[in-house]
């Protein structure tokens, strides 16, 4: 099979296609012919040698893929081959094959193609997983989302909005922010051109939001917890911009009854992982079904220049996903 491999640690030059054996699936694994998958920022740390494998990980790049079961391995009964999948995989999505445990794997929403099928699984399983499963996020509540045109950005806004909630965002430019007012959000911030924090108390009375998703670290945290209410929640999924808070009075967080928590996707098991799947078919796929929620595609780039869509994904220029087409 054709594959995307990366020589050592640095550039988006060093990826590049190669070719490997097709892999087997173990007896919980299903084999995938990947028609597309999604890229996205911890592919980027990955290539960069910024993202510490997990045990036993797939060393090739790719979090997520949209294909065609080909073959299942021995404990498998509720997958069979010809089944159209989107799968959130532990490594090697930027292949022709991938294998993948089964209780990742779920069906491409109705009438999607396999663009928008692949552009599915790392966001919804970490949105999923952070806002409504860790930061309990409850219809009526109020939620600010950092990056609001990042796939993440544009996931948390669709799905807080669908099951009843308010939404802020931030954007760099007027051009992002109008995206997210596009999208349902009531309110999105140009972090260039005022302060987040100042802004959220302005728009919602002195009062803050329930809960933040924050992804760039360090240098948002203060103003993070600052503009949360009463009992809110801070849900750290990302330290783009460091990971070490200095001189932070931590009497702020108790008087205020907050909690600071935040989660990785992949170090998690495969049984954690089944049970954010089960869950998305569960509530989130019904909503796809009916059209709802569906991702924004922002390019698509043939499965040889993936170099140029991690380009793209650097320069944070992208509104929604980009995808790579792997094969049909």
């Amino acid at each position: 099979m054709s594959y995307i491999e990366a020589s050592g640690a640095g550039e988006p030059d060093i990826l590049h296609l190669a070719v490997g054996p097709v892999p087997k699936p173990k007896p919980d694994e299903v084999l995938i012919r990947v028609f597309a998958a999604g890229v996205n920022r911890p592919d980027v740390l990955q290539r960069k040698g910024l993202y510490p494998l997990p045990f036993n990980a797939n060393p090739i790049i790719g979090l997520e893929v949209a294909g065609e079961v080909v073959a299942i391995g021995e404990k498998v009964a509720e997958l069979k081959p010809g089944d159209r999948i989107c799968a959130l995989t532990n490594g090697g999505g930027y292949a022709e094959y991938c294998t993948v445990p089964a209780l990742q794997c779920l069906p491409w929403p109705e009438d999607f193609d396999d663009i928008r099928a692949a552009a599915l699984p790392e966001t919804y399983f970490t949105v999923w997983a952070n806002i409504f499963q860790i930061g309990h996020l409850a219809p009526g509540e109020s939620l600010l989302v950092h990056g609001g045109t990042s796939g993440i950005g544009v996931t948390a806004i669709q799905l807080a909005i669908e099951f009843g909630c308010r939404i802020y965002a931030t954007a760099g430019s007027q051009e992002k922010c109008n995206a997210c007012i596009k999208l349902g959000a009531d309110a999105a911030i140009n972090y260039h051109e005022a302060n987040f924090a100042e802004r959220i108390l302005e728009l919602t009375a002195g009062r803050g939001v329930d809960v933040v998703l924050d992804m760039v670290g360090a240098p948002y945290t203060i103003s993070n917890l600052r503009c949360l209410a009463m009992d809110g929640r801070l849900i750290q999924i990302g330290t783009m911009q460091g990971s070490i808070v200095e001189n932070f009075d931590l009497t702020y967080i108790m008087m205020h009854r907050l909690v600071v928590t935040g989660s990785a996707m992949r170090p998690r098991t495969i049984e954690e992982k089944g049970r954010i799947a089960k869950e998305l078919r569960d509530t989130v796929w019904p909503v796809l079904d009916a059209g709802r929620c569906s991702p924004v595609i922002h390019k698509v780039f043939p499965l040889g220049e993936a170099a140029a869509a991690h380009r793209l994904m650097e320069s944070s220029a992208h509104i929604g996903k980009i995808v790579l087409k792997v094969s049909t």
